[in-house]
């Protein structure tokens, strides 16, 4: 355990990047969903964005997912006390990282629909998902950056995002223009 202890710092730093790479997914992978759904007319270029949406998902995404719930986990081993329940950053942490493990499987439920071409939700829709995970991002930063829980920040933030997911919505899509 001494062994992997030493060895922490750089678990921290693994940890980080899996989390660049995986967000890298969680920010774009909506928006191909826009590009595939508004243009579903375009069999050639559906084809291409297709090849993208499954690329980014399965050799990107959902490795760096992966690669961030274990190095988080092997991080709360050697670091046991970070568990404070006095202090409840961490457990706001994890649950907002939950939502976006939630929000990562929902995207391959969305690009499984669309291979198969079936379009359950439209171009705006996917638009104003591809807000959530800047939000839950603001929230999970804000929160490992501080080390402090605050109900306004979360409140404050959360609706920001929910004003701008609402004003998304709420724009004239782009196929009925």
């Amino acid at each position: 355990m001494d062994l992997l202890l030493s060895y922490y710092l750089w678990i921290v730093i693994f940890h980080i990047m899996a989390v660049l790479s995986w967000m890298a997914m969680l920010f774009y992978q909506p928006r191909l969903y826009v590009y595939h759904t508004e243009h579903k007319n375009k069999p050639d270029f559906v084809e291409v964005v297709k090849v993208q949406e499954y690329k980014m998902y399965k050799y990107i995404g959902l490795p760096a997912m992966w690669a961030t719930i274990i190095s988080g986990i092997l991080m709360i081993i050697l670091m046991p006390d970070m568990l404070n329940f006095s202090d409840p950053w961490l457990y706001a942490k994890l649950f907002f990282a939950g939502i976006l493990v939630l929000y990562s499987f929902s995207l391959e439920y969305y690009r499984k629909r669309l291979e198969m071409g079936i379009y359950p939700k439209s171009g705006n829709f996917f638009r104003a998902y591809n807000e959530v995970p800047t939000v839950l991002s603001l929230l999970i930063v804000g929160y490992v950056i501080t080390k402090t829980f605050s109900i306004a920040f979360t409140l404050i933030t959360l609706l920001i995002g929910a004003f701008i997911i609402y004003k998304v919505l709420k724009q004239t899509p782009k196929d009925a223009a």
